[in-house]
């Protein structure tokens, strides 16, 4: 009892003994860092001019560890992402840009109704870019131990492209996780599709001509197929083996024919022209998120395109909730 009472006296009076001083670590990450990146070819001029003034932000931390994909139902969280209000202000946007996005439309074979719906759900259609400095928050989730490999790439990344006057970093506010522009692209999305459309020589991703055409740029690069389904909710029957049920947005398994899962499905909504050579598989989103949910409720056959939105966002609610306010979109235009 007397030894556990003195470590509770030396953690009241002297707590930094408890808990490191995580500034301080930061600022010798930064020097690491440093050395990193002047090994990626990054000069020390850029580095100094973007990283000197870095800090570290614990909040980005806290947002990383709480992000709604890992605790909201799947009718909650789609349900708060393609409302009746959220559909009405992407209509008007269209109105105010119909000549813009139809272009768009047309030269990459990528539907307005999904460019309006990603951008509804990323940035309320422009009007929430996010304030916080991304050179900072790619920083700190590079120094964080959790997914230092993959923001420390999309960092050196972003100081490649500040290098190349690609962007300007005293532009750089968007997201917690490093995103930016009206549909937020990480840098590694800048670098590899972002393009400028109005050939101005300069990208800007807070501005419609470059967002939208970028956007629809991406969608065309990595598999977007124009017009071709991506999900339809399902009831199943119980004696569907387990392997099947797909339940992590890290990789969909056991794709199959629609055909072959026909014999698990209750009841569906797919269309009578329903091709059932359809390569599918079969989401349940709630399992490993809502504490007692249903293993077989909610349910839904996912196709190609359900999967080229998990390519934007790792996330099984993400893609149904841009899918569904697509589809909201198309039954108004």
């Amino acid at each position: 009892m007397k030894k556990i009472k003195i470590l509770i006296f030396i953690f009241l009076i002297f707590p930094s003994v408890c808990y490191p001083d995580l500034n301080l670590e930061f600022e010798q990450w930064k020097k690491n860092f440093k050395v990193l990146a002047l090994s990626k070819n990054i000069s020390e001029d850029t580095f100094n001019l973007a990283i000197e003034d870095t800090k570290y932000l614990p909040n980005v931390i806290k947002y990383d560890r709480y992000q709604p994909e890992f605790y909201e139902d799947t009718k909650t969280y789609i349900g708060k992402r393609s409302n009746t209000k959220k559909l009405k202000k992407g209509l008007e946007l269209y109105f105010q840009n119909q000549e813009l996005i139809n272009k768009v439309e047309k030269e990459f074979k990528v539907e307005k109704e999904l460019m309006l719906a990603l951008m509804g759900i990323e940035t309320n259609f422009g009007t929430y870019v996010g304030k916080m400095d991304i050179l900072s928050s790619l920083a700190t989730l590079s120094f964080d131990k959790r997914r230092s490999e993959f923001f420390t790439n999309e960092l050196i990344t972003l100081l490649r492209l500040i290098e190349n006057n690609k962007v300007d970093y005293k532009s750089l506010y968007g997201s917690w996780a490093g995103a930016f522009g009206y549909f937020q692209f990480m840098p590694s999305t800048i670098n590899n599709y972002a393009i400028d459309y109005n050939d101005n020589k300069n990208i800007d991703l807070k501005n419609n001509i470059d967002a939208f055409a970028s956007a629809a740029n991406y969608l065309s690069k990595i598999g977007w197929k124009s017009n071709e389904p991506c999900f339809y909710r399902i009831s199943l029957k119980e004696n569907i083996p387990n392997k099947y049920l797909n339940t992590s947005a890290q990789k969909i398994k056991n794709k199959k024919k629609l055909s072959f899962f026909m014999k698990y499905i209750e009841k569906n909504e797919f269309p009578k022209n329903l091709n059932l050579k359809s390569k599918v598989a079969i989401i349940t989103p709630d399992k490993d998120i809502v504490i007692n949910a249903d293993k077989l409720e909610p349910a839904y056959i996912v196709f190609n395109n359900y999967e080229v939105i998990l390519k934007w966002n790792r996330s099984l609610r993400f893609s149904l909730a841009v899918c569904t306010l697509k589809d909201r979109f198309k039954n108004e235009l």
